[in-house]
């Protein structure tokens, strides 16, 4: 049995989740226009824990989202997980951002491909590719959308899935609308890292908690 904190401040959701063996015991999120990571990340860890009934002491391990995303909330999410890591001396995880978005995407019979995009400012995305098996196929980048776009994957595929906050203008110019499956105006919450945490856990595969940095990609994104 594992306990596992789950953190997420990549966009203007700021999102935690307490999971159990993979499944979600609480979430405390709150997603405004504005920023409130300084304000609210740490009312929101001792709620989760106080509402599942646990003592901070009791956890076995923090999972925080690594980015892509904004600077700022990247910087508070992963500085918040390592004091605890450190105060607790407990194991510290790290989940792609794009990956976490993902999970949001359920398909039931077919394999469409799941594009993730989040809003790096006029008409660039953070984005990647991933089977529909949650498995990246292709590198993380800070991509210029243009009409063609993904135009191999819409090729291979009838139908390819779009998810985040940055879909919307990608939606607006895509040369194959048609076959595109938009999911607009969607940030990556905590709650979807729970199976993915539990998983590394099991697996052990655990970040030096000293020497960890988020995954900016790009030097500065406000937030």
């Amino acid at each position: 049995m594992a306990y596992i904190l789950c953190i997420e401040t990549s966009t203007t959701n700021c999102s935690v989740a307490l999971a159990k063996n993979g499944q979600v015991v609480a979430l405390a999120e709150d997603d405004q226009a504005r920023y409130s990571h300084a304000e609210q990340l740490h009312l929101f860890i001792d709620r989760v824990v106080k509402v599942s009934g646990l003592k901070m002491a009791d956890l076995d391990a923090i999972a925080v989202s690594k980015g892509p995303g904004s600077y700022t909330g990247l910087r508070i999410g992963v500085s918040t997980a390592k004091g605890i890591c450190y105060a607790l001396k407990i194991p510290l995880m790290s989940i792609s951002t794009l990956k976490v978005l993902t999970r949001q995407v359920v398909q039931q019979s077919s394999e469409y491909p799941i594009i993730p995009m989040i809003d790096a400012r006029r008409m660039e995305v953070y984005t990647c590719v991933f089977d529909a098996k949650y498995n990246e196929q292709t590198k993380v980048e800070a991509k210029i959308l243009e009409p063609n776009s993904f135009q191999p994957f819409f090729d291979k595929n009838d139908k390819v899935y779009f998810i985040g906050n940055g879909v919307s203008k990608f939606k607006e110019i895509c040369d194959n609308p048609k076959k595109g499956l938009f999911i607009e105006n969607k940030n990556p919450s905590a709650t979807h890292m729970c199976e993915f945490a539990d998983e590394l856990y099991q697996n052990r595969d655990f970040e030096d908690v000293a020497y960890f940095e988020p995954y900016y990609l790009k030097d500065f994104v406000g937030g």
